[in-house]
């Protein structure tokens, strides 16, 4: 804890618009940015730290215009703590932090060490200074910024595999250690992610705000106040935060047996959950979680496994190489439809080592319900109506869409049918080539280049492929 005056801490994401940041493939240094960014920014308003963003959408940013925003938010002043998010490039591996030639290294190495806490490697936490000018600091962000107290966070390098698929899958869990570190140099107090105050609930087909209000148990003024609506329209696959009445400190407590579960470095959902052979859905509704992001340390209840099997006989299924929905569906006896519904899946991608619940078989009947997707970077409404088995012009009836633009992270409404393609993943290893990998899976290499988004044959080790089944 410092003894100056706290004033407030701005949060930088850096690059935006025009100026992508560091690229590979598909994967842009400024969305990462944008995307930790403005989780920092709503954990810091929900530790009542006062806190400003410089961009919340994807803005081009001068360098003028960006430190002008800074030092306008709070003043210029030593009360101040800038992060400005970044990600690395140039081969290397790792999360790094520079800090500013007038401060000291406090603040740099906390954050760093809670990066490293939260399961990405860690380098080093230095000053760089102005080969022109060694009295002064390279980056603008520092050299240009007053008596502001400025890190550049380099949270991985995009150029590395290893590194590429840590930051998709774990981003925000190293933002988070950066808002323990900066809350508790501060002097603020530090809490975990609330767990039961929010949560969230897609709209469905047929729902209401009167009916989702009376099934949750909160009003229809809650509901419109914490998700600023004006009006009691929905929208299919609508996302609504769901206010609760739950104690920061207070462990939310289900229904049946459970044990709890402390969240270790490297943990994600996805690994819990194998490894105590329940479903994602499950944890996250068991436990009121708002996001899959993890915190080190935090506890999670663990239903056992009798508390969370689907009503029926059945049994569970871990996915093999090359399996895909359909054949497992064959194999057992049951439909694509049914392991959907059974298991809460958002699509019929399926990854080796997952693990399904498969329910006993009956009548197969033509597949006719939907499914919530998300969608990815490089999606479009024909790729998702074709994978599916369905039409753009449905897909836009059923979530009452006006144009083809999608958003990244936005829910739709997709219906499946048994023409619907499904896929597996693969992980590249040493000699791979593209032309090994189609042959192994019994598909082509502009199958696999298409699905892909690749525009070569160049494959990097632990680059992860979607292969159609």
């Amino acid at each position: 804890m410092r003894d100056l005056r706290i004033t407030g801490v701005v949060v930088d994401a850096g690059h935006g618009g025009s100026d992508p940041g560091a690229i590979n493939g598909k994967a842009r240094e400024k969305d990462f940015n944008l995307q930790v960014s403005k989780y920092m920014y709503d954990r810091f308003k929900q530790l009542g730290v006062p806190v400003t963003l410089t961009r919340d959408s994807d803005e081009t940013l001068g360098r003028n215009e960006r430190v002008s925003r800074i030092l306008n938010a709070y003043g210029n002043d030593p009360g101040v703590v800038v992060i400005s998010n970044h990600i690395n490039a140039g081969g290397g591996e790792g999360a790094e932090v520079v800090y500013a030639l007038r401060n000291n290294s406090t603040l740099a190495r906390e954050v760093l060490e809670n990066i490293g806490e939260a399961g990405q490697k860690t380098r080093k936490y230095y000053q760089r200074r102005l080969p022109e000018d060694t009295s002064k600091d390279y980056y603008f962000i520092q050299r240009l910024t007053g008596k502001t107290e400025p890190l550049l966070v380099e949270y991985g390098f995009i150029d590395n595999p290893r590194d590429l698929v840590k930051l998709q899958n774990n981003i925000l869990d190293y933002g988070e250690g950066v808002v323990k570190a900066v809350t508790e140099y501060l002097g603020y107090p530090y809490s975990l992610p609330n767990m039961g105050l929010i949560s969230t609930y897609t709209v469905k087909p047929g729902d209401t705000l009167y009916g989702i209000a009376s099934r949750l148990g909160v009003s229809v003024e809650e509901l419109k106040k914490i998700n600023s609506l004006t009006s009691n329209m929905l929208s299919i696959g609508q996302i609504l935060k769901i206010p609760g009445n739950m104690d920061n400190n207070e462990l939310p407590i289900g229904n049946g047996e459970y044990q709890i579960y402390k969240v270790q470095p490297g943990d994600s959902l996805y690994k819990i959950a194998n490894n105590f052979g329940v479903g994602i859905n499950e944890i996250i509704e068991y436990n009121s979680l708002p996001s899959t992001v993890l915190s080190v340390g935090q506890q999670l209840l663990i239903p056992k496994k009798s508390d969370m099997t689907p009503s029926g006989e059945g049994q569970y299924y871990t996915v093999q190489n090359g399996d895909s929905l359909y054949k497992i569906a064959n194999k057992f006896n049951t439909t694509v439809n049914d392991i959907v519904n059974t298991n809460n899946l958002s699509s019929t991608i399926i990854t080796v080592g997952q693990q399904l619940y498969i329910p006993s078989g009956g009548v197969v009947e033509e597949l006719s319900n939907n499914v919530q997707y998300v969608v990815k970077g490089g999606d479009s409404l024909y790729s998702i109506a074709r994978n599916y088995g369905t039409t753009v012009d449905e897909i836009k009836r059923m979530n009452n869409l006006n144009s083809d633009i999608l958003s990244i992270g936005q829910v739709l409404m997709v219906p499946i049918s048994e023409k619907a393609e499904t896929y597996s993943t693969y992980t590249v290893v040493p000699g791979d080539s593209l032309y090994s990998i189609a042959s192994r899976f019994n598909t082509t290499v502009n199958s696999i280049k298409e699905l892909n988004g690749l525009t070569s044959d160049l494959l990097s080790i632990g680059q992860v492929l979607t292969i159609p089944s």
